[in-house]
């Protein structure tokens, strides 16, 4: 069970193409893309923080 095959990509791939067409999917997929970078850089921020935090703890103990 689980995960998406070859074929399942296709399907997804062109319903998405006749729902939005042509022009709009490389907007919409740019805009994905930005969306997980800013994401990305989000977590990886907290988690520096927490790490942070964890080492000044040490340091004062």
């Amino acid at each position: 069970m689980g995960g998406l095959g070859a074929g399942s990509i296709v399907i997804i791939g062109l319903v998405a193409l006749l729902i939005f067409g042509p022009k709009k999917l490389p907007e919409l997929g740019k805009a994905a893309g930005n969306t997980l970078r800013e994401f990305k850089n989000a977590t990886k921020g907290l988690a520096d923080e927490e790490d942070d935090k964890k080492k000044n703890n040490k340091d004062q103990a």
